[in-house]
């Protein structure tokens, strides 16, 4: 049984940061890590990246800003936040694939910027 807990949300200023994490509990070999965001009424949206090869991409909205990373030793997905705006408000979602294209996702963790 494969779960994603989430942690790191929270508020923060315009122009602070934070970072999330997602840790995987289970073994899985070979899995990609994406971070999505929701803002209520609106889609969900791919913010962030992270495979296997540590290749990362990013939507347009916060290149330059946030960064994915993984720790395989530990089994957690980070993504860290910089230079945050009021527009990245929204709860934030881990959701892992498997390299045989199973996902999973987290509960979700809301993050609120205030200016």
């Amino acid at each position: 049984q494969v779960q994603l807990v989430e942690s790191g949300g929270g508020s923060v200023q315009v122009g602070g940061s934070l970072r999330l994490s997602c840790q995987v509990s289970g073994t899985i070999f070979g899995w990609t890590m994406n971070w999505y965001r929701q803002v209520s009424g609106k889609e969900r949206e791919l913010v962030a990246s992270i495979n296997t090869n540590d290749l990362t991409n990013y939507a347009d909205a916060v290149k330059g800003r946030f960064t994915a990373a993984r720790d395989n030793v530990k089994g957690t997905g980070y993504l860290q936040m910089n230079n945050m705006k009021a527009e990245d408000t929204a709860t934030y979602y881990c959701n892992l694939v498997t390299s045989g294209g199973r996902g999973y996702w987290g509960p979700g963790t809301l993050v609120t910027v205030a200016s």
